[in-house]
């Protein structure tokens, strides 16, 4: 394993299955699945095929056994999945072959693969953050009028209530949200351009195809964006705001939990190997290396914006890569965040502020 969002031991630190279960192949070809039999449904709702061939079509997608080997073989041919794919469907559609993939190409399945995929993952993120906002405003609730002594630059300045320094850990959770919904409509968009992006290949029914689909899957009928990835990045780069701001919170919490200053006390630490008195803040330093771990990320996922001509193959490989893995890393931030609130035992104390 060389990936430690899904090993066998670093897993359970670094991993969140639940948003690794969107991105699993059994999912993507799930995907890959309903946008063929939504193209064969739409083909014949607009007269493409004769009627009846869509919807058999689009039973034998459903049905296709598929040959996972000969997949992975011919991916590494063909530098991505779908050609064989379709070959598999087709043969298993046998007389109403032509209903499927007709019109489309490869990016139209992949694309629109991952606006299903990131309609579920925005899902589970606006979830998460509803439930630490939920939880940090107990905390507030509870904690939140003790004293502790406000630092600037890491130095003591003048003291504070505990519901201060919350609530700058809870404030941008409202704005990650409202951001989040906010770019659903430009992510989960339909991609159906054809070979070069210009929907030749459905004739004068393309726009009542594309609404057909987008109907059918839920999913906004856009323009084509074979090579306009910026709601990509745009979406990349919130995940790596919303890990950063979790990252903030955790090193808050491992600093207030230094023996010494001592503002914190956390039920469930960490153990060590040689020191047995010591309680390490593990999911504070967590959501540091996850925040960190995201922005390292961006300047990769941006690399993906340069598309060639009508469609990159390279560049595109990079979201393949990165994408999934800052989403995981987000998910598991917010889960994290969310245990390390229930970890919190005592902050500051209960002087009063003078």
């Amino acid at each position: 394993m060389t990936d430690v969002f899904d090993h066998p031991w670093l897993g359970a630190l670094f991993g969140d299955p639940e948003v690794s279960a969107l991105w699993s192949a059994e999912t993507q070809l799930e995907h890959y699945r309903v946008f063929e039999a939504a193209l064969a449904t739409a083909l014949e709702a607009c007269g493409r095929i004769p009627p009846g061939r869509g919807r058999m079509a689009a039973d034998a997608i459903e049905r296709a056994e598929l040959d996972i080997a000969t997949l992975s073989l011919a991916t590494a041919r063909d530098g991505l999945p779908v050609p064989e794919f379709v070959r598999q469907l087709r043969m298993a559609a046998k007389q109403n072959e032509a209903a499927i993939h007709t019109g489309a190409t490869s990016q139209d399945v992949l694309d629109t693969a991952l606006a299903l995929t990131l309609r579920d993952v925005s899902g589970v993120l606006i979830d998460r953050l509803q439930v630490l906002d939920a939880s940090l405003s107990k905390l507030i609730a509870k904690q939140g009028s003790n004293v502790l002594i406000g630092r600037t630059r890491m130095q003591a300045a003048l003291p504070i209530t505990v519901s201060t320094r919350l609530e700058s850990w809870r404030q941008p959770l409202k704005d990650h949200v409202t951001a989040l919904e906010a770019l659903r409509p430009r992510i989960e968009r339909l991609q159906l351009g054809g070979a070069v992006g210009t929907r030749d290949g459905f004739g004068a029914e393309a726009e009542r195809i594309a609404s057909h689909m987008a109907a059918t899957l839920d999913l906004a009928a856009e323009p084509v964006w074979h090579t306009d990835r910026i709601a990509v990045a745009e979406y990349a780069g919130r995940l790596s705001l919303v890990s950063g701001s979790l990252g903030k919170l955790g090193q808050d919490i491992a600093l207030m939990a230094q023996q010494g200053i001592d503002e914190i006390v956390l039920q469930g630490g960490g153990g060590s190997s040689a020191m047995p008195h010591k309680s390490n803040p593990v999911l504070a330093e967590l959501l540091v290396t996850l925040a960190r771990f995201n922005a390292t990320q961006i300047a990769g996922l941006h690399q993906s914006l340069i598309h060639e001509q009508e469609r990159s193959g390279a560049a595109w490989m990079l979201e393949w890569m990165i994408l999934p893995q800052m989403a995981v890393a987000t998910a598991r931030s917010l889960a994290a965040a969310t245990a390390l609130c229930s970890q919190i035992q005592r902050i500051g104390s209960k002087n009063t502020l003078k």
